[in-house]
Order: structure tokens, then sequence, then C-alpha cells
């Protein structure tokens, strides 16, 4: 049977020799006519092939170059060469796909991760992005096993929307007219979207927070795992037009509950890479102190990958508020010198990364939870605390990137939410749908979303968010 094959990853973790084995894989390198480094992507390592002298024609011996797919079948036997512990004695070879070794990109050599992105389709096949992605796959299936354990329902939101739920209108438009000029037009000269596939103005969704607490008004505990967008014109290593979020909504928790679920909720997940791909994570950790060894001193981390993830787990994270955390911050020596890009002179502005990074890397050195921001820099449907000054809002910061979650208790009250939204010029009339899970049975609930590309950028130890999705989506680039 063509597809009876044992994976590499599964030959390589067992002591069994001398029995007969089929694999298939890349052919990573071949030495002397003879020895071939085959690796298939169940792991970094490869699995070395051994071909006897003159049991090949000199025709497939010249198709066993770098990048071909080749079938191998023989015996499993001890090796006798440095670095593995079996190699497999070949007693059939069949090229399953030819490879031109002249224009096949990647050379067995270093290649640059920007040089990477510009081959996203092959660069799979190296050994970063092998471990980067099993390291995401881990954490996607550690996710529903999070929340499948507690007994959440998983919700999944509509990726095409008519709602804004940020507010933030930097959204990506969804139409069937004809983008030519002459679609049609109302009065004032605005397009009729009445004409339109959907009949109104529809949008890729930003998230699906609001859908999300629909379902909670129901179920109580759900959550949403899918993609969302953002048409923000950002050229930087932390964000991308097209990410995955996870955002949980439950019903009966208060601001205090919604962070213990958060903090429990990361550990659990990185805890979980860390007990399953510690290869990966061993390999990405010493690629991290090579790249590290690059930099001068006092742009050094003090700490390796695996320890900044055994750091993260095994300690509280740090509950402070917003206004505590401005006092620090303006006190710092770094915002006295002049260090920050952005100064903090005063109350009510926006954290910049710079400053996140300040209070978790220089500060706390250790995860931070902020809490209870101004009114005015955070969404309408967050709570609104008794000072009328703050909401009831949280913001997880981890070390290396910056915010990693956002959540809030949700405003529950009626009166409250549609006075904010009046205040924010949130058109209530759009929002009705929402707003009918206040006015039948509401209840103190709480939510937050976690962006899946920053923690697998923060697990894997990756400077950039683009190297750590399949194929990344920013601004003038779409390939594949």
């Amino acid at each position: 049977m063509f597809h009876k094959r044992i994976r590499i990853k599964d030959l390589l973790q067992s002591d069994n020799v001398n029995y007969q084995a089929t694999v298939m894989g890349w052919v990573r390198t071949f030495r002397n006519n003879q020895f071939i480094a085959l690796n298939d992507g169940s792991t970094n390592n490869n699995l070395q092939i051994v071909i006897a002298l003159g049991s090949l024609d000199e025709q497939t011996l010249k198709r066993i170059t770098t990048g071909a797919c080749i079938k191998a079948s023989g015996e499993i036997i001890p090796s006798l060469g440095k670095g593995q512990k079996i190699e497999l004695n070949a007693i059939n070879v069949e090229i399953l796909g030819d490879s031109d070794a002249e224009k096949f990109p990647l050379q067995p050599k270093k290649h640059s991760l920007e040089f990477l992105r510009e081959i996203a389709h092959l660069r799979f096949r190296t050994n970063t992005f092998g471990a980067v992605f099993r390291i995401r796959h881990s954490l996607a299936f550690a996710i529903h096993e999070f929340f499948n354990k507690k007994g959440f329902i998983y919700l999944h939101t509509p990726i095409i929307t008519a709602s804004d739920a940020e507010g933030a209108g930097e959204m990506f438009k969804v139409t069937t007219l004809p983008l030519d000029g002459t679609a049609p037009r109302n009065d004032d000269g605005s397009i009729n979207f009445k004409e339109d596939f959907f009949g109104r103005s529809t949008n890729l969704t930003v998230s699906g927070q609001l859908e999300g607490e629909l379902a909670a008004m129901a179920f109580s505990d759900i959550y949403t795992f899918g993609p969302t967008f953002r048409a923000e014109n950002s050229n930087t290593t932390r964000h991308l037009a097209e990410f995955w979020m996870i955002e949980p909504e439950m019903a009966f928790y208060d601001l205090e509950d919604n962070m213990n679920l958060a903090e429990e909720f990361i550990k659990y997940i990185i805890r979980y890479a860390m007990d399953n791909n510690k290869e990966d994570l061993d390999f990405l950790t010493q690629r991290l102190e090579e790249e590290e060894k690059q930099k001068p001193q006092n742009e050094r981390s003090e700490m390796s990958l695996l320890q900044k993830l055994e750091f993260v787990v095994n300690n509280d994270f740090e509950k402070i508020t917003y206004t505590d955390a401005i006092e620090i911050l303006k006190e710092s020596s770094h915002n006295k010198k002049k260090k920050f890009q952005y100064i903090i002179d005063k109350w009510g502005i926006d954290l910049q990364s710079e400053h996140e990074r300040y209070l978790v890397e220089k500060h706390f050195k250790k995860p931070v939870i902020l809490t209870n921001y101004p009114k005015e820099i955070k969404a309408f449907y967050m709570r609104q605390n008794d000072d009328g000054k703050t909401v009831a809002a949280m913001d997880i910061l981890a070390p290396g990137i910056g915010e990693i979650v956002g959540g809030s208790q949700r405003e529950e009250r009626l009166d409250k939410l549609t006075q904010r939204m009046e205040e924010m010029h949130i058109p209530t009339e759009e929002l009705d749908w929402y707003l009918d899970t206040r006015r039948f049975g509401a209840c103190p609930h709480a939510g937050f979303g976690l962006g899946f590309e920053r923690i697998v950028q923060f697990v894997t130890g990756m400077g950039n968010i683009r190297d750590v999705i399949p194929f990344p989506r920013y601004p003038k680039s779409a390939s594949f």
C-alpha cells in the first residue's frame, strides 16, 4: 500500500532496530552518492538514508537533489555515524517528485528571514519555520482543549459583518458593486448599498465579540477562534491586516474573574507547547541565542526563550491600575531622560508599546495586567466605573511584544450603554440587536481577546509577526 509509511519523528523516537520500514519526504542533502538526509516535516531532525554503492543506476542518482521528493524502503539499523541513533539501509528508492537543484531557492545554507518571507510558499521546509508552525498547531489545539475542558461552547461568528465592534472604522469593505465608477448612487452622491449583494454596507469583521456576547447570554460561556481583519496602514513587526483572534465571553463574570481566566488560559497553552514541542523550542531557543549574540550587550535579553516561558508559567502576573502605571512611567529615569519616543506627561494618554514593554521588561520583569483605563481611550461597550472617569478594562502585557490580551467587563446597564454610544456617536439603531441583550435578561458579563499570532510570536521568540502566520497579509502584500 502506497501510504504505508512511518513518520520520521516516530522512527527517531523509537529504539527499535532491525525491521523493515518505508519513509517518504524531501531531500535536504545528498552526499557522496550514498547518504541522503531526508525530512518529512514531522520533526526538524533528518533521517539518514544509506544507499549501497552501485545499487542505483546513474540516472536515478542524478535525480536525488535538494528539494526532490522520494520514497525509500529498507531496514532500520543502528547508525555508525555521529548525531543519530538509527539510519535506513535502503533496498529501494523511488523518486516521487523531481527538483531542479539549480533553480530550487532553498539551498543547504542559512537564509535571511526577509528572503524567506518572499518565498513563503517554500519556507515551511526550513528548520525555523518547521518549528514555528508545529508550535502554532500545538497552541491552536491547546486553545480548544482548554475551553472544552471548562465546558465552553465554540461559536463561529461571521466573517462578513455590518457592525464595527471597535468603532475604529479601519475595515475592509465587502461588495459586489462595480468598482469602475458605475455603482448606483444616492441623491447626495454616496454609494447606494441597497443595490449591493446584502442590501447594505458590509465589511470583513474586526472582532467576533459583539456576536459572542449574544451567545453568552444563552450558553453562559462561549469562545470564538477565527480570522479578523484590520485595514490599518501599519508596516510594523507587530501588525497584520489578517490575523486570528481568540475571544471568550462569559456571563456572570466580573473584571477579576476575567483576569484570572485570561492568566490561567495563557499559562495553560504555553505549558502545553513546552510539554509537546520540546525539540522545536530547544531549536528556537538556540536560534535566538545566536541572534542575540549579534546585538550590543545592553540590548540582549536577560533570559533565554525557554527561561522566559518558564518564568511566565511559574509566576503570578502583576496586577496594577492604569493610574499606578502612569505614575511609575512618569517617574522612571527612562521618561525623565527622554528615552521614550512618546513622553509620559499626563494621565489619560494611550500607552504605546515602548511603555508597555518598559513596565514588563524593566520595572516588574514579569507579565503585567493593567486595569481601569480612562474611558476616553477605550471602546463603548466597557463597563463604566463609579469614578465616572475609568472603565473596567484590562490589558495583559508580555515581555518582548507588549499587549497580548485586551478585555473588559462589559456594560450590562442599558441606560449607561446607550448614553456612552451617543457620546461616541455610535448609532444605536444599527446595534439594536446588541442592545436586546441588555433589555431581556441582562447580567454582569466579561470577555477578552487574544491575538493568536502575538502568542505564537511570544512562544517562538520570532521578532516579526509576519513570520508566525503561514501567508502574511500587510500593506502592499497579498501574495500566494
